[in-house]
Order: structure tokens, then sequence, then C-alpha cells
């Protein structure tokens, strides 16, 4: 019985020693990770920064009341092309009655001012006639009369005004809010019945509606203070539209802020550029839209990918790993590069390589083999 044992106990050690070396060799089959090479190339590079902003008519105008009142009628609305002296709105006059009563009462005083001048001039005029007053003192009567008939024309037109809204008794002129411009309503923020108030030096005013000429559009966004410096007045802009899928329009930059904005951190500064807009695009105020704008380029110069590069870790410089040998020897050297402008993708080569350098893809990762799947995702399974 002992015997059976011990035999038992021998020929399940053998068999774990067979299952530890085939594991072992299985683990250890792998084949080593062959590295290939990409040669530098003659390309162009332009590095890019994106502006987000907006997409504004060139001018906007608001057509204000010359008096106040009630709108009575709206004859237009908002996306209505307009012309120089179309109809807008008409206004009602409602007449503040403390100042209408003062305006009555100064028309009352100034025809009671002229009678009795009038009274006096006749008087005096008959003296006049006969030689008994000299003539200045009659030209001074004739003045005195003069005045008050012109303070009664006054009196009786500023009371007009008041009342209706017009001295000549016609309200027309400025009842009526007509366009100033051409172009498009873009809004009218008031509605009939609404109370508006006319411009002066103490109020701008209740605005009747704003026009615009969307033919002449603006691009206005924001760069940061890092890549403003880079930027120039007359410098090309691609605008694209974020409401107008593959639309893309060009611009040129014609303003840059001379004083920054700081924004969560960040000063940030205003640019504005001209937008050439297009026959077959129709453009809507205040579409939301990116401007790429090239701040450096250059043409026929050696690059190769950014992925290539490498960077010592104790001077931080680039260098790369170029093949002595064939790719099957598998054999490299570093070599210290120097690099110029970048475009994210592909990077400039200022000195360190040739075109007949092969470069070392370092970070190829070992493809995983569909039994290495399968074993993960029992594990996966088991857990």
């Amino acid at each position: 019985m002992n015997k059976i044992v011990k035999y038992v106990l021998i020929a399940l050690l053998v068999l774990g020693a067979l299952w530890a070396a085939v594991f072992f060799i299985k683990s250890n089959s792998k084949s080593a990770i062959t590295y290939e090479t990409q040669k530098p190339f003659i390309s162009s590079i332009e590095r890019k920064t994106v502006a987000t902003g907006k997409v504004i008519p060139e001018d906007e105008v608001e057509i204000k009341p010359q008096i106040s009142g009630i709108i009575e009628k709206i004859y237009l609305e908002e996306g209505v092309k307009v012309k120089a002296g179309d109809l807008i709105a008409k206004i009602k006059i409602v007449p503040n009655e403390q100042s209408l009563n003062q305006a009555r009462g100064r028309v009352r005083n100034a025809e009671i001012a002229l009678n009795n001048t009038k009274i006096e001039y006749n008087r005096n005029k008959a003296l006049f006639d006969k030689g008994v007053i000299s003539s200045q003192d009659f030209n001074n009567l004739q003045l005195q009369l003069d005045q008050a008939e012109q303070e009664l024309s006054n009196s009786q037109a500023d009371y007009q005004i008041i009342r209706r809204g017009s001295a000549g008794g016609s309200a027309t002129a400025n009842t009526n809010i007509r366009a100033t411009v051409a172009g498009t309503i873009l809004e009218i923020p008031v509605e009939e019945g609404d109370q508006v108030i006319q411009s002066n030096n103490f109020n701008d005013g209740t605005t009747i509606a704003t026009i615009a000429d969307l033919s002449k559009m603006i691009f206005e966004g924001k760069v940061d203070e890092g890549e403003v410096g880079k930027l120039k007045v007359g410098t090309p802009l691609k605008i694209s539209l974020g409401a107008i899928e593959g639309a893309e329009l060009d611009a040129k930059l014609k303003f840059i802020a001379p004083k920054g904005i700081e924004e969560t951190g960040a000063v940030q500064f205003k640019i504005e550029g001209d937008v050439e807009v297009s026959d077959d695009i129709f453009i809507r105020a205040g579409y939301s839209a990116n401007a790429s704008i090239v701040l450096e380029r250059k043409d026929d110069i050696l690059v190769i990918s950014e992925a290539l590069l490498q960077f010592d870790k104790d001077t931080s410089k680039p260098f790369v790993e170029v093949a002595t040998g064939s790719i099957e020897e598998q054999k490299f050297e570093r070599k210290d590069i120097e690099i110029g402008i970048s475009d994210g993708v592909n990077v400039e080569i200022v000195s360190g390589l040739t075109e007949e350098d092969s470069v070392k893809e370092w970070n190829k990762t070992e493809p995983i083999k569909k039994g290495d799947e399968e074993d993960e995702e029992n594990e996966e399974t088991e857990e």
C-alpha cells in the first residue's frame, strides 16, 4: 500500500513539473517586438491658432423716436429688407396735462400782451402822423409790436407741438417712424401699445427698431495673449460657421485690441476681421464662428512625424534613434537633432537628419494576438 502511494506522489510530481515546463515555454514563446522605421520627407508646415467668436454686422443703426408717446401701429416685421425712408411704425401722442395747460397759459398771456401793444401802437401812430412824437419813439413801439406778435406765434407753436407733436398741426413728420438707412430689420423690441420715450440729453430714448446691412459682416473674436503678438493687421482668416456645416468664408484681420481683458485667469485680446460674404450663403447676425489664423508657415522643409521624437530626461533636448543597418538587424543609435515649427502632426528638422536616414518608431507596441484576447476575456468572465 505504501508503494502505491509513493508511486502516485511521484507521478503527481512529474506531471506538475511537466505542466510548469509547458507553461514557462508558452509564456516565453512570444516573439520580440520588431521596430519599424520612417524616413524624413520634404513638406510644408503651417502653425495655426483658432479664435472663437461670432459674425455680426459691421454697423447696426438704432431707430429712436423724436417725441414721446405710445406705439399706435407697427407696419413691418423683423427680417424685412428696407430702404431709407420706409415707414416702420407710427406713434400716438399722449400730451402731458400739466405741460399742455402751461402752454395754453403762455398762448393766452401772449395774446393779452399783443392786444395791449396794438392799442398803444395805434394810439401813438396817430400822434406820429401829426408830428407830435418823434420817429425814434414810434420805431420803439413798432419793435414792441413785432416782438409781441412773434411771442404769440412761438407760444402757439409750442402748444401745438405738445398737443399734436408738430408745430404745423400735422404730426406726420414726428409721429411716423421711418428707416434712416437701407438694410435688414434685425429687431423690433417694442409692440403696439408700448410707451416710448424720445432721445434727449438725459435719456438714450426707446429703440423702435435695429437695422443693419447684412452684406457687410465682420468677425469678432478673442485670442490669447501668447499668440496676439504674432498677429498683424491684414492677416488672412478662414471663418467657419457653426450653424452652416462645411461653409468657410475668407476674411482679413483689420483690428487688434491694444488692451486685453482677463477672463478665467487668462488675458484675452479682441480682434475683428472683414468677412467676404458669399451671395449663395445667407448669414444671420450673431452666428457663432471660429477663425483659423496662420501664425507661421514654412514651405519645402525637411520634416518627420512628431511621434518619432524622444526627449532626454536630463536636458529635455529632442533626439531620435536611427537605424545603423538593415531593419532585420534591429540596430539603432541615438542622434541629437534640432527641431523647428510643428503643426502637431509633423515637425521641422533644422539639423541632425537627412532624407536617407531611417528613424525608429520607438513607441510601437506589440499587437495583441487572438488567443491572448480570448484568454483575457475568459479571465474577466471568471472574475
